[in-house]
């Protein structure tokens, strides 16, 4: 999930360079907030399906398309590879003005209300785990799981004893030859190849990726993993800090067009959860 593997210094840095271009801003303006009105300049990944890509064909490119409709504007993207230094070099620099799917709560951004919740998940070739739900499931032991390493899920492998095994793949591979869009569908493709057992991913990356595979593919989500390391998060839009009134917009927006939203995010097979229970939530109990 985008947003949630900086490493620390990046962190700092982009907090840092938010923090000079909000003061900037405002005080050129007078004003807190420096939103271009009359376009929706959306910061993007221009390939990183199923979440966006230049073609715009992203389930986050057609939720921006929703947003940009309420409020009778056209979208115009910045976009950059998603990595180390993209908070910093996009919504810091002010040539856009707000993320898509940044985790709530993200200390590099001011998030707005999030817009779904979701979480990682267990994804296996349809039979071969029947019924298993959980890391802890005996049946994984020896197994090979790939993962990004670095996300939430290897702490919680490493506490079951799942290492030893486990494949963990780069999170940010800037080789241009690489065979794969992303490092999830490397994943996907290498369970589809039975180079590997089973992988954890997040799961709106997952359910889209799996049935693009070519091969039948069974996605759990971890339901029932302890509370830490956190398995599920709610995802919001970044703005930048201080950008009150523009937070207030988007999350106006958001209230407004939910069913759209949700149905876009069904469209793409992101495991939808209730808001405060670790439970699928069914079409049109949103």
């Amino acid at each position: 999930m985008h947003g949630l593997l900086m490493a620390p210094f990046a962190r700092i840095l982009a907090l840092c360079a938010l923090s000079l271009a909000t003061a900037q801003g405002a005080r050129a303006q007078h004003l807190p907030d420096t939103v271009t009105t009359d376009v929706l300049r959306v910061c993007g990944d221009p390939g990183n399906m199923p979440f966006s890509e230049r073609k715009e064909d992203g389930f986050e490119n057609k939720i921006a398309a929703i947003i940009a409709d309420e409020l009778k504007i056209k979208v115009r993207y910045y976009w950059l590879t998603q990595g180390p230094g993209f908070v910093r070099n996009t919504l810091g620099t002010g040539l856009c003005d707000v993320i898509m799917g940044q985790a709530f709560g993200s200390d590099l951004v001011q998030t707005t209300n999030p817009y779904y919740r979701s979480a990682y998940t267990l994804v296996t070739r349809a039979g071969e785990f029947d019924g298993v739900t959980a890391l802890d499931d005996p049946r994984l032991k020896g197994k090979s799981i790939g993962v990004i390493a670095g996300t939430p899920p290897v702490n919680r492998m490493g506490e079951l004893g799942l290492v030893s095994a486990m494949k963990a793949y780069a999170p940010y591979q800037l080789d241009p030859s690489r065979k794969y869009q992303t490092v999830a569908a490397e994943i996907v493709a290498a369970l589809a190849s039975k180079e590997i057992d089973a992988a954890v991913l997040w799961g709106p990356a997952a359910g889209w990726l799996a049935k693009q595979s070519g091969t039948s593919m069974t996605v759990v989500p971890l339901l029932k993993e302890p509370e830490r390391p956190p398995m599920a998060y709610r995802i919001a839009m970044g703005v930048r800090i201080g950008e009150n009134d523009w937070k207030r917009s988007l999350n106006a927006v958001l209230r407004k067009r939910k069913a759209d939203i949700d149905k876009v995010l069904r469209d793409y097979d992101v495991p939808l959860l209730d808001e405060e229970e670790n439970k699928l939530v069914a079409p049109g109990e949103r």
